[in-house]
């Protein structure tokens, strides 16, 4: 990578009008060492004047560009529509709010500079309500687990890829949380550094009680998708077979049973049915399986591509 490689900022935005302008004059002061850069706002559906904030920024400097949602999509869809626009060497992710701390862009860049293609932040003196910090400890701690990338941090909205990486990679839902375990799956290097986080100072949070629930659940697609997304036979044809065989062994005995010691059919009639069911559950599930494949097939890629309408400022 050069020396002064091109840097693009992406910056998920929902009603934070109070931030705007602090964030956009703290963003262009770390990057002024930069020759080459851009500032990508994604307004996810904002009902407050933060669209308008931002056109005046866009106005004012041609390196600033919005995409504007119709209705909040979510930050995963948001972030994926920014990686499609960005055109830097390196792209930053951060959030409006000010409490991820833009200071700290050039630490990300110099990490990427040094051969790493993902560098994670990590909010290490958190400063959020307890009634935050411990869900997300736990939450970080089972992800840390399931996923084999030792990172103390995943959901910290303060990252640095190489261009390469958000181009190979697809996110919806809830799967912003986990792009650093997707990075992984695809083979990427990652690191972590420490970070400065500030107690928020406008705005309200979007943290909602019911976060960390659907957390978990975006963790498990997110390990089903990476492993098994475009070949769907291999997962659930698996535990179709694991059902066929175990109807096969209940048939089998009482035929045993009825050869080596003369024991009738009816004395086993219940397993009999109990086998015939589970059989036909096995090929349920590799019926699934088949399916599954003819999909993938027929949608000619593996991936899901995200639609979402907007509209982006010309200047």
């Amino acid at each position: 990578m050069t020396e002064n490689p091109s840097i693009s900022i992406i910056v998920p935005v929902l009603n934070e009008e109070g931030s705007l302008d602090k964030f956009y004059n703290e963003t262009t002061k770390s990057l002024n060492e930069y020759s080459n850069w851009e500032i990508i706002f994604i307004d996810d559906g904002s009902d407050d004047e933060s669209y308008n904030i931002m056109r005046k920024l866009a106005d004012e400097d041609n390196r600033v560009s919005i995409i504007q949602f119709f209705k909040n999509f979510g930050k995963a869809d948001a972030l994926s529509e920014g990686f499609k626009q960005a055109n830097g060497d390196v792209v930053i992710t951060i959030d409006a709010d000010l409490q991820d701390d833009p200071a700290e862009i050039p630490r990300l860049v110099e990490n990427i500079q040094e051969g790493w293609d993902v560098v994670s932040g990590w909010k290490k003196d958190r400063k959020d309500p307890i009634s935050k910090r411990l869900p997300s400890k736990l939450f970080n701690m089972v992800t840390r687990f399931l996923t084999g990338i030792k990172i103390h941090d995943f959901n910290c909205g303060l990252k640095a890829y190489r261009r390469k990486v958000v181009k190979s990679i697809d996110i919806y839902g809830g799967l912003h949380r986990y792009i650093p375990a997707i990075a992984g799956q695809k083979g990427f290097s990652i690191t972590e550094i420490a970070v400065n986080h500030r107690p928020r100072e406008f705005g309200e949070t979007k943290y909602g009680g019911n976060r960390l629930f659907h957390g978990f659940f975006d963790l498990f697609t997110m390990l089903f998708t990476g492993k098994y997304f475009d070949r769907p036979l291999h997962f659930f044809g698996s535990i179709g077979l694991v059902f066929i065989f175990i109807s096969t062994i209940s048939e089998v005995y009482p035929i045993y049973d009825k050869i080596a010691n003369g024991i009738p059919f009816q004395k086993h009639f219940a397993l009999i049915v109990f086998g015939a069911m589970i059989f036909g559950l096995g090929l349920w599930f590799f019926s699934i399986g088949l399916l599954g494949e003819l999909l993938v097939k027929a949608s000619g890629t593996s991936e899901k591509k995200i639609h979402s309408v907007y509209s982006k400022n010309q200047k």
